[in-house]
């Protein structure tokens, strides 16, 4: 069973994902990756992924934790290290975050079968279910620290 309390390395790599940059950059990897299938461009299908393992350690930092983007990270960590839920469910906020993993399966899918505007719809809709997932934990974890 894994540890609740993170290491050293674990910390290293959260710090450096709660970037603004880092997160506002992996939004792109959404429409990268849909696009890369719909178009059968397997080289872009590579390197969005590579770019989405990449991309967390590339950035340094944040200066502070004002940044909304940076906070939306710290709020994911803590609401499954300190507060104990996982990600995925039916309750509120976690329905967010299961409905945009389901949108997204069916996005991969329309991609594949190439239609572009149920592509496009399921691309959009699930960046703006995980924005929904991620406002709902922001707003919990500004609240536990006032």
């Amino acid at each position: 069973m894994a540890s609740a309390v993170p290491d050293e390395g674990d910390e290293w790599f959260w710090r450096r994902h709660s970037n603004p940059k880092s997160v506002w950059t992996r939004i792109l990897l959404a429409p990268a990756i849909a696009y890369a299938i719909y178009r059968r461009s397997w080289r872009l299908l590579v390197l969005s992924i590579l770019w989405g393992v990449v991309n967390p350690i590339v950035f340094s930092p944040p200066k502070d934790e004002e940044a909304w983007m940076t906070r939306g990270v710290l709020a994911q960590q803590w609401w499954v290290r300190e507060e104990g839920h996982g990600i995925l469910g039916v309750s509120k906020p976690n329905i967010f975050s299961t409905a945009a993993v389901l949108t997204s399966i069916y996005t991969l899918y329309a991609a594949w079968r190439q239609r572009p505007l149920k592509t496009a719809l399921g691309t959009i809709l699930t960046v703006v279910l995980k924005f929904w997932w991620l406002r709902h934990l922001v707003d919990r974890y500004d609240r536990r620290v006032k």
